[in-house]
């Protein structure tokens, strides 16, 4: 049972860090930073985009509207380290 708590950790801990490098992306995108034409800079953007837009897109539809902030990377964020807490705190105990 410990070897699941930890995959899923690892797998946590991972998509935290792409949402983070999504958002770094997003940033530089917007302030044209990088060059879009770029084939493999629009390849990495579309990966990026492709692996977190699942799971942003849901929470956009429910949160308000900030003008041009998106906090839903934040939100996500939070409930991954919520899981992460909860799961090592409260359930993992109960299986050592």
């Amino acid at each position: 049972m410990l070897a699941l708590f930890q995959t899923i950790d690892l797998a946590l801990n991972l998509y935290t860090w792409v949402l983070i490098a999504s958002a770094i992306f997003s940033w530089l995108y917007a302030f044209n930073v990088i060059n879009s034409s770029n084939r493999f800079v629009s390849s990495i953007g579309m990966f990026l985009f492709n692996v977190t837009e699942p799971v942003l897109r849901p929470l956009r539809r429910i949160l308000p509207n900030l003008g041009g902030i998106d906090i839903s990377p934040i939100v996500v964020l939070l409930l991954i380290f919520f899981i992460r807490s909860l799961m090592w705190n409260s359930i993992a105990p109960l299986f050592i």
